[in-house]
């Protein structure tokens, strides 16, 4: 344990606040809070053609492939997009993500976006449930598509196009702690209080490892298993960021987190024996990424552009690198040591769309109340 590991207190349910530490290294994320308000965010200059104007694209994302704590590729995006196209790239990072966009449609208010970068399978199985009407309409023809691997694509209706994914791990110091190699070794009492993971409802980080707890575990005893967990001090942050900058603030020696980690460690420099991966059970919860235009777009046409300008094996590599995480097509440009640093699991686990279907809202439910009460 680290010398400023925090008092171990039984049962507790910390939400984003109090997480220390500065986080120096990340993986990928799409988090959620509680505000309302997106934020415009200008990270650099669109350029003009003699007096025409270029056209703007409005894109929805989550603010961590704006501002992560580690790398992000927002900006390096928006730079390579508008010096190929005279077009202006906004990026609009709403804190509540997609659920921002959601909550305008379902007020009748306009969505004031083109498209929406950073879906995963039950950010899509919420929207649908949560509307009437679509919010976002068939990706139709998009160059570079047929590229993207076939076991990523996660929506039946052809709306969202997978850009990236990543697996769920659990990321551990190995100079302090040699993580468990199962489900069942993290409930021992030598690794009491040392996890941190992140709460379902507000993490897309901490969703897919409750995910993968009810993959492992099934509908009727993943609770007891969580039951478990808390027994043995498991601490819950509210976001992926949180729970990163606590255990790269030494607070705890392991973190769910993702097996690309390494990436962006051996880009700073780090030590790797401090970055290490561990596949609980040889498995990892596949979480890929998609984007989708709306429902209503102004620049509809311009954002199936862009969404073919991502697929483009450079924009992949760069995206992947940047996100720390692995590209979604199989023409990506990686350095050679990428799939050295880049961990894939011996088994991807993974929900369908169909499957989390009418059941993930109520999982998650059951775990807060759980959780908070105990």
């Amino acid at each position: 344990m680290s010398d400023n590991e925090m008092p171990r207190t039984r049962r507790r349910f910390l939400t984003a606040a109090g997480a220390a530490g500065v986080a120096g290294l990340a993986g990928c994320s799409a988090e959620q809070t509680d505000t309302e308000t997106p934020a415009d965010t200008e990270t650099a200059t669109g350029t003009t053609t003699g007096d025409t104007e270029p056209e703007t694209l409005v894109v929805g994302t989550y603010s961590a492939f704006i501002d992560a704590p580690s790398s992000s590729p927002g900006a390096w995006v928006k730079r390579k997009f508008e010096e190929q196209f005279d077009a202006r790239l906004v990026w609009q990072t709403p804190s509540n993500e997609v659920n921002y966009y959601v909550e305008r449609r379902n007020a009748g208010v306009d969505v004031e976006a083109d498209m929406y970068l950073g879906l995963n399978t039950d950010d899509l199985v919420r929207v649908d449930k949560k509307l009437d009407d679509d919010l976002f309409v068939e990706a139709g023809d998009v160059a570079g598509a047929e590229n993207v691997k076939s076991g990523l694509q996660f929506d039946p209706q052809g709306r969202a196009v997978p850009y990236d994914t990543g697996y769920i791990s659990l990321v551990y110091d190995g100079t302090s702690v040699e993580a468990p190699e199962t489900f069942d070794g993290l409930l021992k009492e030598e690794f009491a209080g040392d996890l941190i993971a992140q709460n379902p409802a507000s993490s897309a980080t901490g969703r897919a490892f409750l995910l993968h707890t009810i993959h492992e575990f099934g509908e009727e005893q993943y609770l007891d298993y969580w039951s478990d967990l808390q027994a043995n001090d498991v601490r819950v942050l509210g976001s992926w960021s949180d729970a990163y900058s606590a255990w790269s603030g030494g607070e705890a020696p392991m973190v769910v987190s993702y097996s690309t980690d390494q990436v962006f460690a051996d880009q700073s420099g780090a030590d790797l024996e401090k970055h290490q991966i561990r596949f609980l059970n040889d498995q990892g919860y596949a979480n890929p990424e998609g984007m989708a235009v709306f429902d209503g777009a102004s620049n509809a046409g311009l954002a199936r552009d862009f969404m073919g300008f991502l697929l483009q094996p450079e924009i992949q590599g760069g995206i992947a690198q940047r996100n720390v995480a692995f590209p979604a097509t199989t023409n990506a440009q990686l350095p050679a040591d990428y799939a050295e640093l880049a961990k894939e699991p011996p088994e991807p686990v993974t929900f369908t769309y169909e499957e989390l279907k009418g059941s993930v809202s109520g999982w998650i439910d059951d775990w807060e109340r759980q959780f908070a009460s105990n």
